[in-house]
């Protein structure tokens, strides 16, 4: 797949990203829907999930000063994704 194709979705938060990366394996591999996804790689910054047809949906968290920023991506998924994003307690970042 063309990468340019993909959306990249970007969220900060408060959960560490161990404990952002646990929600997203919950999130995602317990949807009974068409868009249920399920797990195909771990790593400590990040989850990788397969869904119909292959569909690759990718969550990442990294640590920043005072948040952890969390990223997503999909050609799919995206509306998954910021469903999942709104389950996640925000980070007040000042510019």
């Amino acid at each position: 797949m063309n990468s340019q194709r993909r959306t990249l979705i970007e969220q900060r938060t408060t959960l560490d990203p161990a404990a952002v990366l646990t929600a997203a394996r919950a999130f995602f591999t317990s949807r009974n829907t068409l868009y249920a996804a399920f797990i195909d790689q771990v790593g400590p910054t990040h989850v990788t999930m397969r869904g119909q047809g292959g569909e690759e949906l990718v969550i990442a968290a990294t640590p920043a000063n005072d948040h952890t920023l969390v990223t997503g991506s999909s050609y799919l998924f995206d509306a998954q994704i910021q469903r999942f994003f709104s389950t996640l307690p925000p980070a007040e970042v000042s510019a």
